[in-house]
């Protein structure tokens, strides 16, 4: 904690990293104030009672979910109901998969900087035709779905003229979004884009403790059920996990190295013996957020489209349907965001030839990285296996305790994941600053002496 504090401390005596600090919770207090902000012509009062009412069925469990992600601005219809996932899942098709699969696109990909600046453009284009579609989506369920389903009525004019201010409102919100998450990463500290999901599902924490009082407490409709016992082992059930993703975010395959001895005109240089790390989840938060975004894409289509209402029920957050698509996805997101690197370690093998270096045992060129490609697929089951366990257990868990969706999903790992990720390759960013400054970091690794 003493750590932690001089950390912060020597931070703030950084002009330069002072600045991007406040910058960056400067936007994020932009962002959180967007979240209050509501849509014209919208009972949000009820509309925030229909998703109570959801949290207690299966077929609302995305929704709620969806709700987590936003900061809770869907269930409110404020002008920052979209959320981040529309950037989140056009940055997927345009700079993931088309740039893999269309040869134009691969190409810009392979211009460096200006390239990826085009791509990049692409993606605003995606993103903007996105949210147009999700609002409108959005604004039909308004105005049709939630009316037969509960007999309220959340549209106090609907029409055409409802449905062009709801698409306008969102779709500008979320193009206020995305320009919030760019300046972040430009000018602040830690990538915007999973920032502004943080500080969305941390925002949910309060709210969650007060559905979790309400619904044990006196009068609630859980009352008696959560024993102190019950209580405590789900308080020492989360301090687990918290664990587990810190040691597992953190932990390293290290791979020895060894430099042999060279001749460079009349100097010696004797060989050295180093390793090269591997992470274990080199993907981090990513296939989960890829995963979520897609798995979400159906309940999209089925709120839109009456005949395909019956999708609903097939992913409730606690049907197996859903589960095994959701497990499938973030296996298949992690395998594939470790295939992206392949290229990488074919550069490092050359680099390794070019000054004298190689693994013991192992030959240089393809050979080394064969060696290197086998190890890290290795690493890729586990750390699928360790998303799919953190993304799914948890919530089946809490789910069989009759917990409250809002608390079961802040404590189902997804959210805990994206947390603590997030916060851990934050403190990595600053910890550069400070050590470029030679001013102790956060981690003991990174241990420098203090200048006097």
């Amino acid at each position: 904690m003493f750590r932690l504090l001089s950390a912060l401390k020597n931070a703030w005596t950084i002009p330069e990293l002072r600045r991007r600090l406040l910058f960056t919770l400067g936007i994020l207090a932009v962002y959180e104030l967007g979240l209050f902000i509501p849509v014209p012509g919208i009972d949000g009062k009820e509309l925030g009672r229909i998703f109570d009412r959801l949290s207690e069925m299966s077929s609302g469990g995305l929704l709620n979910l969806l709700d987590m992600f936003t900061g809770g601005a869907l269930s409110k219809a404020t002008i920052f109901a979209l959320g981040i996932m529309p950037y989140i899942t056009a940055t997927i098709i345009v700079e993931t998969l088309l740039s893999n699969a269309i040869p134009a696109f691969e190409k810009l990909r392979k211009e460096g900087m200006s390239g990826y600046r085009k791509l990049h453009q692409y993606s605003r284009y995606a993103t903007v035709a996105l949210a147009v579609f999700n609002s409108f989506m959005y604004a039909t369920m308004l105005e049709t779905r939630i009316p037969e389903a509960f007999k309220v009525q959340i549209v106090q004019s609907p029409g055409l003229g409802f449905k062009l201010v709801t698409v306008l409102t969102m779709t500008g919100g979320m193009a206020l979004i995305m320009w919030l998450a760019e300046q972040i990463t430009e000018r602040g500290i830690g990538n915007g884009m999973s920032l502004i999901m943080t500080a969305s599902i941390v925002g949910r924490i309060p709210l969650a403790l007060r559905d979790l009082i309400v619904h044990f407490g006196a009068g609630g409709p859980g009352r008696g059920n959560l024993q102190p016992i019950i209580l405590l082992l789900l308080g020492a059930f989360f301090v687990f996990i918290v664990f587990a993703v810190i040691f597992v975010e953190q932990g390293q395959r290290r791979i020895p190295v060894q430099y042999a001895r060279r001749v460079v005109g009349r100097k010696v240089y004797t060989g050295q013996s180093t390793y090269l790390p591997l992470r274990v989840n080199s993907g981090g938060v990513l296939p989960i957020i890829f995963a979520v975004s897609l798995v979400t894409f159906p309940m999209q289509i089925a709120g839109f489209v009456p005949q395909l209402r019956g999708l609903l029920d097939w992913f409730g957050r606690t049907s197996i349907f859903f589960n095994v698509a959701y497990a499938v996805l973030i296996f298949l997101f992690t395998y594939f965001s470790t295939a992206l690197t392949a290229q990488e370690f074919i550069r490092a093998a050359d680099d390794m030839k070019k000054y004298g270096a190689f693994i013991p045992g192992i030959r240089p060129g393809q050979p080394t990285v064969d060696h290197l490609y086998q190890i890290l697929m290795r690493l890729t089951f586990v750390a699928a296996v360790y998303l799919i366990a953190i993304a799914i257990l948890p919530d089946l868990l809490m789910a069989k305790m009759k917990i409250p969706f809002s608390v079961a999903s802040f404590f189902g790992g997804t959210s805990l994941l994206i947390v603590v990720g997030v916060t851990l390759d934050t403190m990595k960013q600053i910890e550069s600053h400070l050590l470029m400054r030679h001013y102790e970091g956060f981690f003991k690794s990174g241990r420098l002496r203090a200048r006097r």
